[in-house]
């Protein structure tokens, strides 16, 4: 009895990676088992990064209401204890916002808390 193979399945799964690697330079984009490799490593990129990106801007946040705070004469600890004693319900994310593009904003907030 011949020996069956199924190749239009095997056929599609390696179409489908391919299809991922659209874009990727060199034998990234066209070698079966490259392309594989890349993609999977891109994958777990892709994982870690999502979780570090909200690290990131968490940060970045942090120093844009430290900078606002401090050209008010007070420290970013010292605001955002105030923030919390007062019970203001804003974040990191609008606080930084406000303290970079909106200041008199952020004044009015640092003044509440003073």
């Amino acid at each position: 009895m011949p020996r069956s193979v199924n190749h239009v399945a095997s056929r599609a799964r390696r179409k489908k990676i391919l299809k991922f690697a659209k874009g990727f330079w060199g034998r990234k984009k066209n070698v079966w088992t490259v392309a594989k490799n890349a993609i999977e490593k891109g994958w777990l990129y892709a994982y870690r990064d999502r979780k570090a990106k909200k690290r990131e801007f968490r940060k970045l946040w942090i120093q844009r209401i430290n900078a606002g705070a401090r050209l008010h004469g007070m420290s970013y600890s010292q605001f955002m204890g105030g923030v919390h004693k007062k019970g203001i319900q804003l974040n990191r994310k609008v606080l930084a916002d406000l303290a970079m593009n909106h200041p008199e904003a952020f004044k009015s907030v640092v003044e509440q808390v003073k």
